[in-house]
């Protein structure tokens, strides 16, 4: 058996300090999406970054990949509940790609192909908390877990991750995204267990 269910009670000391409230451990990757898998190729796919006064820069996936890249290994925890330990992956900070924007904004709106947009406060997404990631366990990001690229951020929870992504927005309002006007938590610490608005 290679997932833990819900009700799981066994040997989940190793996972302590690390198990937000209200969350399982799960050794699968659970696949959710808020509509079609958007297919986007590498050749046609770019990351702008907007600022609030309509200032754009834009880097193709080639000049992405020449970009200095981390390979951060985070647990991630879904707003469904279950969480995953010491994932593997590869990208660029999102440090890097703002380290010469003048803004002062202190929100960012992350919009991606399909659709999707989630909103995020400017500072958790630097000093190292967030990336830009095309690579997962050593492999080329899968269209279904948000390739060729998705935004990572493992301090909250997993649907401000934003698969597919395509740039950042910086807002001097914050804006709320695609599940946070449906209703979820506009913010997303699985350690307060902020789900709902209400939470």
């Amino acid at each position: 058996m290679n997932s833990f269910s819900p009700g799981f009670r066994g040997r989940t000391h190793r996972f302590e300090g690390r198990l937000p409230p209200g969350q399982y451990p799960t050794e699968s990757f659970p696949v959710l999406s808020a509509g079609p898998t958007p297919r986007v190729p590498t050749e046609a796919w770019t990351f702008t970054v907007t600022t609030e006064d309509g200032r754009a820069r834009a880097w193709t996936w080639d000049e992405m990949m020449a970009l200095p890249q981390q390979e951060p290994t985070v647990d991630i925890h879904c707003v469904t509940r279950w969480s995953k330990f010491d994932t593997r992956w590869r990208g660029v900070s999102v440090d890097t790609f703002l380290e010469d924007v003048e803004t002062a904004a202190e929100y960012a709106v992350a919009e991606c192909y399909g659709g999707y947009t989630t909103n995020v406060p400017l500072e958790e997404l630097l000093d190292g908390k967030a990336w830009v990631v095309h690579e997962y366990d050593g492999h080329p990001l899968p269209p279904e877990h948000g390739g060729p690229a998705r935004l990572l951020v493992p301090h909250l929870y997993f649907w401000k991750s934003a698969k597919w992504v395509r740039g950042l927005r910086l807002e001097l309002q914050d804006e709320p995204g695609f599940w946070e006007a449906a209703g979820y938590h506009n913010h997303g610490d699985p350690w307060r267990e902020e789900r709902n608005w209400g939470d």
